[in-house]
């Protein structure tokens, strides 16, 4: 095996590993919603709080890892998510401290992602670029399923305490992984990938007379996708449990079965992401992620109106979703290196990834309100008014098309897989 294809699948299992614990709060939320007296609002600003920490740290750690190694960067900060996620069991008492652990376990996870597709990145020429990201980032997608689909049985049996700590103790095999087995391609090997004029030494960007235009446009489209994707994993675990509650189901099978079912519709959308990626690199960048954008977000106008249904519809429909709504989130990041020269392409994926995860910010808060104004509960997972929530994610979506048309009107989209815009 070529030593970048190895790079890449130890660096996907590292992913898997230490990307449980992102979910694994709303996979038990039944249990600390009604142990800490949460409410849909409470909740919004929890899972928010995360994003935020996120947000807080991608930008340092994007620049960071230019400076001394994205190397050094992924493996403390997965060692970091480990000991925050791992210490919230212990110190979440009331709403203020699980806020303030999930906050911190938001910071360290911030600074692996964007690194860690930099690393990727400097080993792989444009035209492999969307499948290699696209393979890293289906690995953060398992993770995200595997989080409900661990912590949530597990919490039914043996409580929500047991059910995150499976999540998170593992994470720690994952800092030993990156300790041994990554390694970081040589400066001097990296070499520019694009044209000759716009060498290294001319300009930060491989950019033509647009300047900054392209990245901004691909970061705009990246802006809607976060907006919908990270809401709709945070909720749709509680989404489910409350489906599975109005199916019937007593408050056990409800959360197993939620659980289970939120995370068979999360893990959809690990082949999407990787295959995608491919198409991306064949097709073009804008092309695929219009076709992906569009698919998402219009499912979002129907999804939340299903509880009610039979749960194989709602299952099936939430597949549909799952597939679509991450499945052109490595192109971003693809499409933004194929625009940078590698001297600077960890801090431009940091910035991205910072403007992108600010919309996760906001999102969750407004889908917890706007669930919190249309039911009389202060249980999320026993509200039965779902649907305006879910219009809201494919309305703020919609930025993701329209900034994907306008970048392939711009001259910069020409760098993007090879020509392939």
């Amino acid at each position: 095996m070529q030593k970048k294809n190895q790079i890449l699948v130890w660096m996907a299992i590292a992913m898997i590993i230490s990307y449980l614990p992102w979910y694994n709060f709303s996979a038990v939320l039944k249990y600390i919603s009604a142990e800490f007296s949460l409410t849909a609002s409470d909740t919004g600003h929890i899972i928010a709080a995360f994003q935020a920490g996120y947000v807080i740290i991608v930008l340092i750690t994007g620049w960071l890892a230019d400076k001394v190694g994205a190397k050094r960067v992924v493996m403390y900060a997965t060692f970091l998510t480990a000991l925050f996620s791992t210490a919230f069991v212990f110190v979440a008492q009331d709403k203020e401290t699980v806020l303030l652990m999930r906050l911190l376990t938001g910071c360290a996870a911030g600074a692996i992602y964007a690194p860690g597709m930099a690393l990727i990145s400097n080993w792989f020429p444009p035209n492999e670029r969307g499948n290699a990201l696209g393979a890293y980032t289906a690995a953060l997608t398992v993770a995200s399923a595997g989080g409900y689909f661990v912590a949530g049985p597990i919490a039914a049996e043996a409580g929500w305490r047991i059910g995150m700590l499976w999540t998170s103790v593992p994470v720690f095999a994952a800092f030993i992984i990156i300790w041994l087995f990554i390694q970081e391609k040589p400066v001097s090997a990296v070499q520019f990938d694009g044209p000759p004029s716009m060498a290294p030494q001319a300009a930060p960007l491989a950019a033509p007379e647009g300047g900054y235009a392209g990245p901004a446009m691909i970061t705009g489209a990246y802006m809607g996708h976060m907006w919908e994707l990270h809401a709709f994993w945070a909720w749709i675990g509680p989404f489910m449990v409350a489906c599975a509650s109005v199916s019937g189901m007593q408050t056990v099978e409800a959360v197993k079965w939620g659980g289970l079912m939120a995370a068979a519709i999360t893990l959809a959308g690990a082949p999407a992401v990787w295959l995608m990626g491919k198409v991306a690199d064949k097709m073009g960048r804008t092309k695929t992620i219009i076709l992906c954008a569009t698919a998402s977000l219009a499912a979002e106008f129907v999804f939340g109106f299903l509880i009610g249904q039979p749960l194989a519809i709602i299952v099936a429909c939430g597949v549909w979703l799952g597939f679509w709504v991450i499945s052109d989130s490595a192109i971003y990041k693809a499409g933004l290196t194929d625009m940078c020269t590698p001297k600077v392409r960890a801090t431009m994926l940091g910035l991205q990834s910072a403007i992108g995860f600010s919309m996760t910010i906001i999102a969750p808060i407004a889908f917890g309100k706007i669930l919190q104004a249309y039911n009389s509960t202060n249980d999320p997972t026993a509200a039965v008014v779902w649907g305006p929530s879910f219009i809201a994610l494919g309305l703020g979506a919609i930025l993701t098309p329209v900034a994907a048309l306008v970048l392939r009107n711009l001259s910069q989209a020409s760098l993007m897989a090879g020509g392939k815009r």
